[in-house]
């Protein structure tokens, strides 16, 4: 394996004072540094495996994009620590190290390993270790940006989310347990949104041939996510909004996803259809008793009237539950629909810090962008003041 840069904290000081030493390595192949990771134990669906491979396949060849995946180990004893799946990007010309991510991962953390920091005392000390492989690797990068990292790790602070450098994200999570009992569940939605649901069954099945399933076969889901591109491109045309997720690396992505995913059950399609006629369409991720939604589309039109985005996500919850799931996560995005579910927020923090002269005013916006998240009011008569709407998922 090519190793692009290595970063060694120093062992002896950690055998006097048994402060924490980590080893960077840093390199350019998701797939040898994926095979020299045996300690995959995903924190949220979006680290998993499956979904990195999907990643990487995809954006490894796109322009100004380069893959980098930092390996880290305890300096001391070699047991494996974190792995960060990250790349470098140029942009205006700043080199930036970022997750990969490029909008398409909603939840951005290191995989931990046995040596993984448990306390923010450990976590300076990789995070200084990370910034000074950065700074030495040929070439060296200008800023370090790593979003929507969730504050909280199986209920416990993430150690990342503690350093000083870290604030509030711009975005946040939106989850649903419901645990063993889904009717009990279902009955905390409230009864007008449980009569909405059961009414729009009842006008969806007026069509004989209508169904709800959970696609299983591989040909058959990515045909379904031909479906789901074109609908979502219409309706984000009709309401004048960007859409990137056609483009062709992201296309790809998704592709490569479905492909290698459906089969052994980490990508979950589910479909809404009359007849041949597609109705809507949900692709989600699962990872155990953990379920998340990344896009959901649905014809419009005649089938409006039965709102078939809201009764897709109620049937794959139903179903799903079934089969053992208890946490359904909507995915970050504040839009009026998932609160019908009830969901809680889940916080999510960004971090980073320059790592040039260069990259020294970006990191210094950066951090002033989110000391003021802190004050969302004031937030809010900013960007009021600037002429700046709110945006249209919080609608």
């Amino acid at each position: 394996m090519s190793v692009i840069a290595t970063s060694v904290g120093k062992a002896a000081a950690r055998t006097r004072s048994r402060a924490p030493g980590f080893r960077i390595e840093l390199v350019r192949d998701w797939q040898q540094a994926a095979a020299r990771w045996n300690a995959f134990d995903p924190p949220t669906p979006f680290q998993h495996p499956q979904w990195y491979q999907a990643w990487y396949a995809a954006f490894a060849g796109a322009d100004n994009v380069a893959p980098l995946i930092a390996i880290v180990t305890d300096a001391a004893t070699g047991e494996q620590a974190a792995l960060l799946p990250l790349i470098c990007r140029r942009q205006n010309g700043l080199r930036i190290v970022e997750f990969a991510d490029l909008e398409l991962t909603d939840y951005n953390t290191p995989l931990p390993g046995p040596a993984a920091p448990r306390d923010v005392r450990a976590a300076r000390a990789l995070w200084r270790e990370l910034r000074k492989a950065l700074r030495a690797m040929p070439g060296g990068a200008d800023l370090i940006r790593l979003r929507k990292i969730p504050a909280e790790l199986d209920g416990k602070p993430n150690p990342l989310a503690l350093l000083n450098g870290a604030g509030p994200c711009a975005l946040n999570g939106n989850l649903v347990t419901t645990g063993e009992d889904y009717d009990a569940w279902r009955h905390t939605l409230g009864r007008t949104v449980r009569k909405e649901l059961e009414r729009s069954w009842r006008v969806f099945t007026r069509d004989p041939a209508a169904q709800f399933s959970m696609v299983t076969d591989s040909d058959e889901a990515l045909r379904i996510l031909a479906t789901t591109e074109v609908q979502q491109a219409t309706r984000m045309q009709n309401l004048g909004l960007n859409f990137f997720l056609n483009e062709e690396t992201c296309a790809a992505f998704y592709r490569n996803l479905v492909r290698d995913g459906v089969g052994g059950g980490f990508a979950v399609t589910t479909v809404l259809k009359a007849g041949d006629e597609v109705v809507a369409t949900l692709l989600g991720i699962r990872f155990g008793s953990r379920y998340t939604m990344i896009r959901i589309s649905n014809a419009g039109g005649k089938w409006s009237h039965c709102s078939p985005g809201r009764l897709i996500i109620e049937r794959t919850i139903a179903a799903l539950h079934r089969d053992g799931v208890r946490e359904f996560d909507f995915s970050v995005g504040n839009y009026a629909y998932k609160r019908r579910f009830i969901v809680v927020s889940l916080p999510l923090v960004d971090l980073g810090a320059a790592l040039s002269l260069r990259g020294l005013p970006y990191a210094l916006r950066d951090r002033a962008v989110r000391a003021l998240r802190r004050y969302p009011k004031l937030a809010d008569r900013l960007k009021r003041g600037l002429g700046k709407l709110p945006s249209h998922d919080e609608s």
